[in-house]
């Protein structure tokens, strides 16, 4: 399953940004179900990682797809008000099928991770604002560095804060799958959140844990600097054995329109050589 497309974005009648956007999902060379879920469509583009179990974390991912397309419009910049509301009633909506379950116990859950254009309000004009709940992830990426925006719910992260385990050693730990924070967990969820500036061209990946544990950073890179889109990233990860689903959207912005509506990306056909670095903090 994939997807691609460009969108003209406008704020306050005279400012626009340009978006142009990749997305792929795939089951993997392993499981039966594909239990991740995608949304592409301006002003937001999110990864869904189910868990819960075939149709469960099927059923999960897809809740939270519906209820961003519900809370929010399309083709228009966002509110942060409107994506946290999403964010809660996705939880709520997962929680729901929890409670349908035969087993009477919490039995679907999802992760998430994307990123959406806002308006910031007080004059502040557009902003990305980045969030996640669980080990799905969002990097940014200036053409030459990938650059991981979210930070991983799960337990080995939190051996790496304490300073018990070094990053490239919680790539490979057995406890690497275990999670602390997840869309139905809880009746409660608080996501992380980071507000980046807009401006001149910039792009970012969001992923499922199916593409991270496949293919390394380093790889990564090599993708985008070579052009890549999302189906490259996931013909990598089943390439490296494709041992989980596998999801990625690529978005890309730029500001730089000229009187003819062409953006500096299509006079050069080049990923941004420059983005704003990570900014904001836990919300």
């Amino acid at each position: 399953m994939s997807a691609d497309g460009r969108e003209t974005l406008a704020h306050d009648g005279h400012s626009a940004v340009v978006v142009v956007h990749s997305a792929a999902s795939d089951v993997g060379r392993v499981r039966q179900v594909n239990e991740d879920s995608f949304l592409a469509e301006a002003p937001v583009f999110l990864v869904a990682d189910g868990m819960g179990g075939h149709a469960r974390g099927d059923a999960a991912s897809r809740a939270v797809v519906e209820t961003f397309r519900r809370h929010l419009g399309t083709g228009e910049a966002s509110t942060p008000e409107q994506v946290l509301d999403a964010i809660h009633s996705s939880n709520d909506a997962v929680r729901a099928l929890s409670e349908a379950g035969d087993e009477g116990v919490a039995v679907a859950g999802t992760t998430l991770a994307g990123v959406a254009l806002i308006d910031a309000g007080a004059g502040q004009g557009l902003k990305w604002m980045a969030f996640n709940v669980g080990d799905s992830r969002v990097y940014s990426w200036d053409g030459r560095r990938l650059i991981q925006v979210s930070v991983d719910h799960s337990a080995v992260q939190e051996l790496v804060d304490a300073g018990l385990l070094e990053a490239a050693e919680a790539e490979r730990h057995p406890e690497r799958n275990v999670i602390t924070r997840a869309l139905g967990a809880d009746e409660y969820v608080e996501p992380d959140v980071w507000i980046l500036p807009v401006g001149g061209r910039q792009a970012f990946l969001v992923c499922s844990d199916g593409l991270t544990k496949e293919v390394g950073v380093d790889d990564i890179s090599r993708i985008l600097a070579e052009g890549g889109r999302a189906d490259e990233l996931i013909a990598s990860a089943l390439a490296g054995g494709g041992r989980d689903n596998v999801t990625a959207v690529l978005v890309e912005s730029d500001t730089g329109i000229d009187d003819d509506g062409e953006t500096t990306r299509d006079r050069d056909g080049r990923f941004p050589e420059e983005t704003a670095p990570r900014d904001g903090g836990a919300a």
